[in-house]
């Protein structure tokens, strides 16, 4: 190829339906910084079902597994905890065991005895982990250890026991399967009709406990469905066609007068 076709050639256009405005692009850009800056980012969606927490602990493995273990807390609370994806990678080679990080974990409820047991995702210490990364935003925002983000359906409410149990739907990951749920106990106490509503629940963990501190109810998980009553005889006022059956068309037949006799 000549070199002088290269001055002249011209890329060809990004497609328009691929095309983002200059504000289309600075939103984007906001919400990758926003979530960059923060363990828990706000919420994408206003029904956005979720479960997601912090927890400020030393991770101990098990004696069988590198990802089976607990967290222990300052109070020394033992927490079962599971590692999960990338976190692997972190905990093998980069991280210092011997000290306490803070974890973004998924909570659990265990079935057996109602305890709870988290999902390690992530952690989040930007001073450690983005030191080669030149291009890292960081932020000055405080971190709230111990605070969870619960959003989904109240199925259960005991006011007199402070027990509250929420079910989060997990979206499938591939298309044409069916979504998961799954419930996560809380204690707490929330309004006077609670069930079958959607909460934004902000949640503190004490111990062992997830305790509601406060939320917002944004109204009822599913929309009722309404029912059409079908009418059955036509209105004819409005030029209903339906052809109404028709009485039999017949003559009654007189009845035979009964003389009495004469004595």
């Amino acid at each position: 190829m000549n070199p002088a076709d290269n001055k002249t050639a011209k890329t060809n256009p990004e497609p328009k339906s691929l095309q983002l405005s200059a504000s289309e692009k600075e939103t984007t850009e906001a919400t990758k910084n926003q979530e960059r800056t923060q363990p828990i980012p706000p919420p994408s969606h206003p029904r956005q079902y979720r479960a997601i927490g912090l927890i400020q602990a030393k991770y101990e493995r098990s004696e069988e597994q590198l990802t089976q273990g607990y967290l222990i807390t300052a109070d020394g609370e033992k927490i079962e905890a599971v590692v999960l994806g990338r976190v692997i990678s972190l905990v093998k080679n980069h991280l210092d065991m011997d000290k306490q990080h803070l974890w973004v974990v998924y909570p659990r409820t265990k079935t057996e005895n109602d305890g709870l047991h988290v999902q390690i995702v992530g952690v989040w210490e930007p001073e450690t982990l983005n030191q080669d990364d030149e291009s890292a935003v960081t932020t000055e925002t405080p971190v709230e250890a111990g605070y969870f983000s619960i959003r989904g359906e109240v199925i259960f409410f005991n006011a007199a026991e402070k027990s509250v149990v929420v079910k989060i739907k997990q979206f499938p990951r591939k298309e044409g399967d069916k979504p998961k749920f799954f419930k996560l106990k809380l204690k707490g106490v929330l309004g006077e009709r609670p069930l079958k509503r959607f909460y934004d629940l902000n949640v503190r963990l004490e111990g062992e406990t997830l305790v509601i501190k406060d939320g917002t109810d944004l109204g009822f998980a599913q929309k009722k469905p309404r029912f059409k009553t079908k009418s059955k005889r036509p209105n004819l006022n409005k030029g209903d066609k339906r052809i109404l059956p028709r009485k039999p068309n017949f003559t009654p037949r007189p009845k035979p007068s009964l003389k009495k006799p004469t004595k």
